[in-house]
C-alpha cells in the first residue's frame, strides 16, 4: 500500500461527529494549547488498525503523514516511527539512532499531549534507557510546552526498569512550570514511580509537596492510603 492509498483509507474511515468532539477534546478554539489543529474524525483503534499498512511505506512518507495538518495523520506517522524503532534489532543501533534522529528534528509536528505521549516513552526513551541523557535537559529548557513534555514522558521507559532519578529530578524543576498539562504529566510520572517504589515517591512529597501544584500533587497521590492523601494535601494548604 502507498502514501496514497492509505490516506484515501483515513478519509473513508472518518466521521465528522468523531471529528466535532476532537476538537473540542484536544482544545483547539482560539487561544487554546491546541489551537487550529485540524481532525479528520478517526480514533485511535481505528489508527492503530492502519499501522500494518505503514510497514511498506519509505521512511520519507512517513515524514509526509507525520507533517501532515490533519493529527490523526501525525499519529499514524509516530506510531509506525515507534513501531520502526521497536522492530529495529538492538544490535542495529544505526537505525535506531537515525530514528530518534528524525524524531528529535520534527518536534514541531508532536504538538499535543496525545502525540508526546504516545511516542516519546517508545522512541527517546527506549533509546536513552542506557546512554546519555543530556537531550533532556535540552528540551526541559525549551520554551515548547510539547518538547517540555516530551523529556518528562521520555523517563516513563526508565521508570519501567526500575530507574526514577530523571523523573524525580524533572519534576522538580517543573515544580513552577505554568501549564496544568505539564502539571498533570509530572504527577502522572510520580505516580508510576511509586507504583513500583513508594519509597521515593513519599521521599519527593515530603520534600515538595508543599510547593507544588495542586493538579501535579493530585495525581502523584492518586494510589496512596487515603490517610496519606490527606496528610500530603494538608501540607499544601
Amino acid at each position: 500500500m502507498n502514501l496514497r492509498e492509505l490516506r484515501q483509507r483515513l478519509r473513508e474511515a472518518a466521521h465528522p461527529s468523531q471529528a466535532a468532539i476532537a476538537r473540542r477534546f484536544f482544545k483547539t478554539g482560539p487561544g487554546e494549547y491546541g489551537e487550529g489543529d485540524l481532525f479528520l474524525g478517526l480514533k485511535v483503534p481505528q489508527l492503530r488498525a492502519e499501522l500494518p499498512h505503514t510497514d511498506a511505506l519509505s521512511e520519507a512518507d512517513v515524514l509526509d503523514l507525520l507533517h501532515s495538518e490533519w493529527h490523526e495523520e501525525r499519529l499514524l506517522a509516530l506510531l509506525a516511527l515507534g513501531r520502526r524503532f521497536a522492530r529495529a534489532k538492538k544490535e542495529d543501533a544505526a537505525t535506531q539512532q537515525r530514528l530518534v534522529s528524525l524524531y528529535l528534528a520534527n518536534t514541531k509536528w508532536i504538538n499535543n499531549w496525545d502525540l508526546v505521549d504516545s511516542s516519546a516513552p517508545h522512541i527517546l526513551g527506549a533509546w536513552l534507557l542506557r546512554r546519555d541523557r543530556t537531550v533532556l535537559d535540552t528540551l526541559a529548557a525549551s520554551t515548547s510546552l510539547w518538547e517540555q513534555r516530551i523529556a518528562i514522558l521520555a523517563t516513563q521507559a526508565f521508570i519501567r526498569a526500575g530507574d526514577f532519578a530523571d523523573t524525580l529530578r524533572l519534576s522538580a524543576l517543573f515544580l513552577s512550570h505554568p501549564h496544568d498539562l505539564m502539571h498533570k504529566a509530572c504527577g502522572w510520572m510520580l505516580r508510576e514511580v511509586g507504583k513500583r517504589d513508594v519509597k521515593p515517591l513519599l521521599s519527593f512529597l515530603d520534600q515538595h509537596a508543599a510547593r507544588m501544584p495542586r493538579t501535579m500533587l493530585r495525581y502523584a497521590i492518586e494510589k496512596l492510603s487515603p490517610k496519606a492523601r490527606q496528610a500530603y494535601l494538608a501540607m499544601k494548604k
